[in-house]
Order: C-alpha cells, then structure tokens, then sequence
C-alpha cells in the first residue's frame, strides 16, 4: 500500500503549506533583533530543509533525506512543544517523509501527523495563515479510509474549507483543495483551484517552493483538463 502525500505541506505548506509555506523567513539580520525572530528560528530551519529536500534531492535520496529531517523536527519539537508554527513544520516533514517511505510504516507516521497538526489547532487556529487546516485536509483525502486509516473526503473538505477561509489566495491552499477536487472527479472545480493557486503572488524568500508548487499546479491542472 502507498500512501499519496505531498506536504505540504504542505507547503503544508504546507506551507509548506504548506501549509506553513505562505510564511517567508525571518531575513538573517532579524533573527539577533527582533524578539518574534528567535520564535520563528526552529521551524524556518525545518522549513529551508524541507524544500531543500523536497525540491531539491534526487528522489533516490529523498527518502533518507526527510527521514533524518524528521529526526531533527522531534528535537526541535521536544524544546518547543507548544509552538504552534512548529507543531505544523513538523507535522510536514512527517508527512512528506510517509510519502516517500509508503507502505504500513507510512501510516503510523501520518497519524503522528495529524495528531500533531490538530494540537497545532487548539494551541492557534490562524497560525502561518491557518496551515494547519491545509495539511490536515490534504491528510484527509489522501489517507485510506477506515478500516486501514483515519481517510474521509467529508473531513477533508471541511478543512480544505477552512483553510481558504483564512487565506483565500493561498497557492498551497487552492492547489491542495484543487487535487483534492481532482480525487473527486470535480474537474471544473479543480480546473478553477488550480487557476487560482497560479494566481497567488510569488512568496519573498520561498522562490524554490513557489516554483516547485506551480509545478505541481500545472500538472494538476493538466491532467484536471483532459479529464473534463
């Protein structure tokens, strides 16, 4: 059994998107300055490796890479364990890391996943411009269902709803509900998600996720137009 992930997230991303991914870093020179600086540190770090790793590693070393990247993010976690922004990068890397990986294994890392995604919730809904609801959607409708997982395309649709409640222009968001439609053999819904996602504005010091993303908004959108 192979798990489909892309978070995001996202850039979930996401955001990734995920996700986390509609939030650029905190510039170098900021970090000493500005007290909001020092709290973003851990997941800008988890962040700039899970491009690096996602869209910029071979995809015969992809796996390795997420795997240590998720060693890293439960260090980070363990010294920040109510920080909502990280909760989220975290729950990124795990997914991504299911992705690669697949099979049973996959899915114990994706209920961590999502167990980290809706502590993120109840600790700040709008954190990272409510990513959390992008990654946790995108779980939802690419996880089996029961009796194997935790899938549901109603649950799934509920957050990727919310998600764009919070942040209606994001690229992650609507590329996420877009293949979500996509799954769902809505092609005229996907068709104006994924138009919308190449609307967003590009992200200041996110130019490797935006450019992978738009990627995988093209081939959605694609594939969303021969189907329909």
């Amino acid at each position: 059994m192979t798990i489909k992930l892309i978070l995001g997230l996202s850039g979930l991303l996401l955001t990734a998107h995920v996700c986390a991914q509609d939030v650029a870093p905190a510039p170098a020179n900021e970090v000493a300055s500005s007290p909001t600086a020092v709290v973003e540190v851990p997941y800008v770090a988890l962040q700039r490796q899970w491009e690096q790793a996602k869209y910029n590693t071979p995809q015969a070393e992809r796996e390795k890479a997420l795997e240590a990247l998720s060693n890293q993010a439960k260090a980070v976690l363990a010294e920040h364990p109510k920080d909502a922004p990280t909760l989220i990068w975290s729950a990124i890397v795990l997914s991504s890391y299911a992705g690669e990986k697949g099979g049973l294994g996959a899915l114990s890392l994706v209920k961590e996943a999502k167990r980290l995604l809706e502590q993120a919730i109840e600790v700040d809904p709008n954190a990272l411009n409510g990513s959390a609801y992008t990654s946790l959607g995108s779980l939802y409708y690419q996880v089996p269902g029961w009796p194997v997982g935790f899938g549901d395309s109603d649950v799934a649709r509920e957050m990727l709803d919310k998600a764009l409640a919070t942040a209606p222009d994001s690229i992650d968001a609507n590329y996420f509900y877009g293949d979500f439609l996509l799954s769902e053999e809505d092609y005229a819904g996907a068709i104006e998600k994924f138009e919308k996602a190449l609307q967003a504005a590009p992200r200041p010091g996110r130019e490797l996720a935006d450019s992978g993303r738009r990627q995988e908004v093209e081939a959605g959108l694609a594939k969303a137009r021969a189907e329909l």
